[in-house]
């Protein structure tokens, strides 16, 4: 059937794909650091507390004191392409195109920050994606990561006329993908090694322990993916979390107390790895490559190796590339 000549033009139908991650200030500096964390701290997935309570202690407190700190912790791994979870995940969305070819339009968004879930979306859509697959990169999930996400591509969805049917990467904390993935990466990493490692520490981002008396499965996932990465590598591992804030209790064991005390148990040689952590970002690079190493030193280690996340790698792209055909299925035929 031909249009009318009036008719708006249509493009044509497209399958998609938008991976989505935390998100990251524009800038090393505390102005971006402080629209960041406004954002980020006013999700009410991530702090839980009422707003009448929450708002006048961030905007009175967390928002002026806070940013130039993490300001200082971000320039210390700001690379010349800009922020390293920003440039890792839109090295991974190229790469994730590249395989798929022209049958899968690849995007990638930041829950926080630029370029965000909303605008990329709207540019898919406008692009002709009639279907789209979101991918959070968390492997394991919680409610502060993966929910959130979702809750704002739903919400994007609910202002739209013409909505394109949505589908979700559910978690993959367990998928043998993921961990043999992650075993490769970490048997390639220790090799390069000078020493060998008396242990190995993995750590994930903390969450409130309350998150887990609420039934979030996340300190459930994380110790089976330990648990599983230690199996495949043959050796025990330490599970730990990172990144507490507040004065709340959070998941234990803490990294920070961790990595101070192994030195006093004879522990002086380890290396560590952040699986929960898809890029490479701050709370890897600044807080456990450099103020991990740092504390550990200071409480007698001597040999200390951060492990490298997946990132924009191929066993990493592979692994990716494999979860999301699969949940694309019916939607693009088997490679």
């Amino acid at each position: 059937m031909t249009p009318p000549p009036d008719h708006p033009a249509i493009p044509a139908p497209k399958i998609g794909v938008l991976v989505t991650n935390l998100g990251t200030p524009d800038a090393a500096e505390a102005g971006a650091v402080r629209r960041y964390l406004a954002e980020f701290l006013s999700d009410r997935r991530v702090v839980e507390i009422p707003p009448v309570l929450w708002q006048p202690i961030l905007r009175g407190i967390i928002l002026r004191t806070r940013p130039k700190k993490s300001a200082h912790a971000y320039a210390q791994v700001w690379r010349e392409d800009g922020s390293p979870l920003a440039a890792i995940t839109a090295a991974q969305a190229r790469a994730l195109q590249s395989r798929f070819g022209d049958r899968v339009m690849v995007d990638y968004a930041m829950r926080y920050g630029r370029p965000a879930i909303a605008d990329r979306l709207a540019a898919m859509k406008a692009a002709g994606c009639e279907r789209i697959l979101l991918a959070p990169l968390y492997p394991q999930y919680c409610a502060a990561t993966t929910a959130t996400a979702n809750d704002s591509a739903f919400a994007v969805l609910a202002t739209m006329r013409w909505q394109p049917a949505l589908r979700t990467l559910p978690p993959y904390y367990d998928d043998p993908y993921y961990i043999d993935a992650l075993k490769q990466s970490v048997e390639a990493s220790l090799a390069a090694l000078s020493f060998v490692p008396q242990a190995i520490v993995v750590s994930f981002h903390s969450m409130p322990q309350r998150t887990l008396e609420l039934g979030d499965p996340y300190h459930c996932h994380c110790q089976k993916t330990g648990r599983l990465l230690g199996e495949a590598l043959g050796r025990e591992v330490t599970v730990t979390f990172q990144s507490r804030f507040g004065r709340a209790k959070w998941l234990e064991p803490a990294t920070d107390i961790v990595l101070a005390g192994l030195p006093a148990k004879g522990v002086t040689r380890i290396a560590i790895v952040a699986p929960g952590f898809s890029a490479d970002c701050v709370e890897t690079l600044e807080e456990l490559s450099i103020r991990g190493r740092e504390s550990f030193q200071a409480a007698g280690g001597t040999d200390f190796a951060y492990l490298p996340c997946l990132n924009a790698e191929p066993g990493g792209i592979e692994m990716l590339q494999a979860l999301l055909q699969r949940e694309l299925a019916g939607w693009v035929a088997p490679f």
